[in-house]
């Protein structure tokens, strides 16, 4: 059984996975870069390993420093969190070598899963339907024009070893498809370390709906219901909700159904997410596996009341799950604000530096999974992903209103943050009609529609202001000049202040 485990991360998903060994008797080893020497999940872990430079690959993407700081803490076990390391089939064998507890996928799962051409073959054979697009690898930009003629523009170009937005581009003619073949290139590279592109068809309109699947080492697979990712940003998500507004019962259980077929496909091991496109006819369309914990994980646990990571865990050690799909049950409506220290206004530039001061939100289904504190740094090496906001309601509407609270009650001082665009969107009709589409920002013009409503903001405090001079110049009046009557109540108040 795991009795340590080193966590090759950082930020709150290493807080994260510290919580929950704790509450398991766990002990814990975390790994830092020269950026992270003050971070929480040093502080918090039993021990803790310096690996590196700031620069991730001098640090945490550093297999060696990483698997030195695992052989002299005496761990067992290695948690990846997501990003970094989580889906390096490379890592993975070096940890399977080297009799080190990976709590995920098999390397060779995972190697299956990465690929992209060869997971889309795994599920063409399982009778899991998929995106049209090229049966293979395309060798070169000519080859790339030719299926994108085919198939007709707009085509995606993506990297078979890309993930979280990274090595993918939207084309609409051969114009752009040239210039993008050799940035989604580099992209790939300088993420993954490696490239090879695919050409899909674009589908529009479409809904960006994922299911999170869990398999122990018995061969028992359940889902564990669907999340909508639909609102995004590059390819990048920003919020997502479960249950997704767009599925009924009977659609939950026949996509859980391919789900469940498509990591008995790949002999997927642990927890995983199956993602899928919703065409605006309601068709599904597979796209990949994500071979780790995803970032919107927290919202699953609030609407199943199950801890994943400890799932992860015990799947790790070996254990069977501990129930049946029938035993699952969603319970109320989750949302998820993926609070990023970014400008929306500068087409979602980073925004880094210290933060001199934060009020972490909280209350009756709040949750937030951050590693933020008053005195911490925002770093330029490592994602925008601040803090995870995530609310829990019996109604979509009362999970919507909380976040909406919970959003004003956040309060970040030192970086641009996306808490404005996230209010303009939860108070849109659309969204709260669930009209939610990958284009979603676009489709209903949102960052207009956030300008405008900061503006209304300012008029608005800009008449606060003034009608509270006013008041005060009123009082004051009346001081000077003592009144025959009673005293206002308003003037009663300011005397006790």
């Amino acid at each position: 059984m795991i009795e340590k485990i080193l966590i090759s991360n950082r930020g709150e998903i290493a807080l994260r996975v510290i919580r929950t060994c704790n509450a398991l008797g766990i002990k814990t080893v975390a790994v830092y870069s020269d950026e992270d020497y003050n971070s929480l999940h040093v502080k918090q872990a039993d021990e803790a390993y310096y690996i590196g430079k700031a620069a991730p690959k001098e640090s945490y993407l550093n297999q060696e420093k990483i698997m030195e700081a695992i052989v002299a803490s005496g761990a067992d076990a290695v948690h990846p969190g997501y990003g970094f390391l989580s889906e390096n089939s490379d890592f993975a064998k070096l940890c399977e070598d080297n009799k080190i507890n990976f709590i995920g996928p098999s390397a060779a799962s995972m190697d299956l899963c990465g690929d992209k051409m060869l997971c889309k073959a795994a599920m063409f054979k399982a009778k899991v339907p998929t995106v049209p697009g090229s049966p293979g690898i395309v060798n070169g930009v000519e080859e790339a024009l030719d299926t994108a003629n085919q198939i007709g523009y707009p085509v995606l170009l993506k990297s078979v070893y890309g993930g979280g937005g990274r090595g993918i581009r939207l084309v609409n003619n051969d114009n752009e498809l040239q210039q993008a073949f050799e940035t989604v290139t580099g992209e790939s590279i300088a993420a993954f370390g490696k490239s090879a592109i695919i050409v899909e068809k674009f589908l529009e309109k479409t809904r960006h709906i994922e299911y999170q699947m869990a398999r122990d080492k018995h061969g028992n697979t359940v889902h564990i219901f669907e999340r909508e990712c639909s609102i995004q940003r590059r390819n990048q998500k920003l919020i997502e909700q479960t249950p997704s507004p767009a599925v009924d019962q009977k659609t939950r259980d026949r996509i859980g159904e391919l789900v469940i077929r498509a990591a008995e496909a790949v002999d997927y091991t642990n927890l995983g997410t199956a993602e899928f496109l919703r065409a605006d006819n309601g068709e599904f369309y597979f796209i990949e596996i994500n071979a780790r914990l995803q970032v919107e994980h927290p919202i699953t646990e609030l609407v199943s009341g199950l801890d994943l990571v400890k799932l992860q865990i015990d799947i790790a050690n070996g254990q069977p799950l501990p129930f049946k799909q029938k035993d699952l049950k969603m319970n109320g409506y989750a949302i998820e604000c993926r609070i990023n220290a970014e400008d929306t206004f500068l087409d979602f530039a980073p925004s880094t530096g210290p933060i001199p001061d934060v009020t972490i939100p909280s209350g009756p289904g709040v949750r937030c999974d951050t590693y933020l504190y008053p005195g911490c740094t925002v770093s330029p090496f490592y994602d925008s992903l601040m803090a995870k906001l995530c609310t829990w309601g019996q109604t979509f509407e009362e999970s919507r209103l909380r976040m909406l609270t919970a959003l004003d009650d956040f309060y970040i001082r030192g970086v641009e943050n996306s808490i404005p665009l996230y209010k303009t969107i939860l108070n849109t009709e659309e969204y709260k009609k669930g009209q939610l589409s990958t284009d979603f920002l676009k489709r209903f013009g949102i960052i207009d529609r956030l300008t405008q409503d900061i503006k209304n903001e300012r008029i608005l405090k800009g008449e606060v202001a003034v009608a509270a001079a006013l008041m005060y110049s009123e009082y004051y009046k009346s001081k000077a000049k003592p009144s025959t009557g009673p005293n206002p109540r308003w003037k009663s108040h300011m005397d006790r202040r």
